[in-house]
């Protein structure tokens, strides 16, 4: 049939399809559930800068850091409740990811994203009126929840929609919003900053309430994605949203992959337990190796304390605040790239391109800042070697930003069948989640133990990464998101954990059913 798929250990061709307006603006819709995720990045690291806060939160920090000159600049901001503040939303998004998989599967992924935006609004509002910590720690908690839910609807909503030969970039419309959200809160921070009375972060908590209020409306007038209609069994209004997403008649053989695979879903009756069988064991690994590298790429520590960070080298508090909107634009337009290039050189190479870019920059920004506070962290860092730290950052967040950034969310996303889906984008969350509450719980601590040495740590981790990545992650570019057995059968270690037993397109016509019918 023109423009099926083929079957077996051969190249599957693209289904008959365009990218419609009414694809376009359904995903562009779901991906500003990343906004709720990059604007809480981007704020907290810089309400915890200002000394307002930090002096009715958190008062030894705000202390420490009045008294610094001539004193240990890694250590002046090593605080447990403080770092609890930043890293207790992670912790609450990784237990109710895990939540999230059950309303996916059985309401769909629309009311998975629902759910996460009414919650985080119910978190910016505690966190906007906190009194004391146990308020502040309360809405963080409701902040992850709302993330969580996002964080593990939306990357899976968008790959189902999406064409294969342009997943790459609608999927990726998730990390632009995530950026653009981290610039904004980034920009929002350096305003109230500014604000006279000392109450500016209050404002910059708040106003995450504008992210979470446009997911939450948005969600209500999203289509349920063909996959989820047919996986709760509504196989005619399946078919009627497949026809219209594509553009063309000619739906048949994809809308034939999509029964089989929604029939073989429906047949799994428990999928945590499933997952862990030996035919899904690529998808497994990719569900947690992928986020848990994405995070010790150290990109968290440059995002949630940016500010901090540049504090600590002796940047003024706007100065910091504005180091860090330098970094938040950077973000934005290296995320751009990968937009617009991920579906025409794929996903390898950008991964083994960015790796090599963060390696390099994380190794020059350690040697920078080691040649200057050394280890005693007294010394004053002269100006022109704060601006090459800056620019070196700058460095290292365009490389993440097109590479790991945006394909940590894609990868896993796109090579889930759907009988797993959402159990292992559930594990790809809580994974990501998990690694980000450890990473921004310990970023403190080990800057004041390992001081300079903690960026060639990472820059360890990175190497390692792009090494898992020439080995192991096969390249997905255009490969139709429930032909994806194909490419773990051709892969040269994969191949022995999948067989052609375990494709259930192969398996149907082994049985001579052809075609599924309504």
């Amino acid at each position: 049939m023109a423009g099926g798929a083929a079957v077996g250990g051969g190249v599957r061709q693209d289904y008959p399809g365009r990218l419609t307006l009414f694809v376009f603006i359904t995903c562009l819709v779901a991906a500003t559930g990343g906004l709720i995720f990059g604007y809480d990045i981007g704020i907290s690291g810089g309400v915890t800068s200002m000394d307002p806060f930090l002096s009715r939160f958190f008062p030894s920090v705000s202390r420490k850091q009045r008294e610094a000159d001539g004193s240990n600049q890694y250590c002046k901001f090593d605080s447990q409740p403080l770092t609890m503040f930043t890293s207790s939303l992670y912790l609450a998004a990784l237990v109710a990811s895990l939540f999230a998989a059950s309303v996916t599967r059985l309401a769909g992924r629309k009311w998975s994203m629902f759910v996460g935006g009414v919650t985080f609004l119910a978190g910016c509002a505690l966190n906007g009126a906190a009194q004391d910590i146990a308020m502040l720690i309360l809405g963080r908690v409701l902040l992850g929840v709302g993330v969580g839910f996002a964080n593990q609807s939306v990357p899976v909503y968008l790959s189902e929609m999406a064409p294969a030969r342009m997943r790459g970039m609608l999927n990726n419309a998730f990390q632009l919003m995530i950026t653009l959200g981290i610039l904004a809160a980034n920009l929002i921070n350096y305003g109230t900053n500014k604000i006279s009375g000392g109450w500016g972060w209050r404002l910059s908590l708040a106003l995450a309430a504008v992210p979470a209020a446009i997911i939450t409306v948005g969600s209500l007038f999203l289509p349920d994605t063909p996959n989820s209609l047919l996986e709760r069994g509504k196989a005619d209004d399946a078919r009627r949203m497949l026809l219209r997403v594509r553009g063309t008649d000619d739906i048949d053989a994809e809308y034939r992959d999509l029964a089989v695979a929604s029939e073989a879903s429906r047949a799994v009756e428990r999928p945590w337990r499933d997952i862990l069988r030996r035919r899904y064991r690529p998808q497994l690994v990719m569900a947690v190796a992928i986020p848990l590298l994405q995070q010790l790429t150290g990109i968290n520590v440059i995002m949630f304390y940016a500010p901090v960070l540049f504090q600590t080298l002796r940047f003024g508090g706007s100065a910091s605040l504005m180091s860090a909107v330098i970094t938040g634009v950077v973000f934005l337009m290296a995320t751009l790239v990968s937009v617009f290039t991920v579906d025409r050189v794929g996903r390898r190479v950008l991964f083994l391109q960015g790796g090599a870019q963060m390696f390099v920059s994380q190794v020059t920004v350690g040697a920078l800042i080691g040649a200057k506070l050394g280890w005693s962290g007294v010394a004053e860092i002269p100006a022109g070697y704060a601006a090459a730290v800056v620019v070196m950052i700058c460095v290292y967040v365009a490389g993440f930003a097109w590479s790991w950034g945006p394909l940590g969310w894609l990868v896993p996303s796109e090579v889930l069948p759907l009988a797993v889906r959402p159990a292992g984008q559930s594990i790809t969350v809580a994974t990501n989640m998990f690694m980000t509450f450890v990473v921004a719980q310990a970023f403190l601590p080990m800057l004041c133990s390992l001081k300079f040495v903690l960026f060639f740590f990472f820059a360890a981790w990175v190497a390692a990464m792009t090494l898992f990545v020439a080995l192991f992650v096969p390249e997905t570019k255009g490969v139709p998101i429930e032909g994806m057995a194909n490419v773990w059968k051709r892969h040269w270690y994969w191949k022995r954990f999948v067989t052609d037993d375990d494709d259930p397109r192969r398996a149907d016509i082994q049985m001579g059913n052809g075609v599924v019918k309504n």
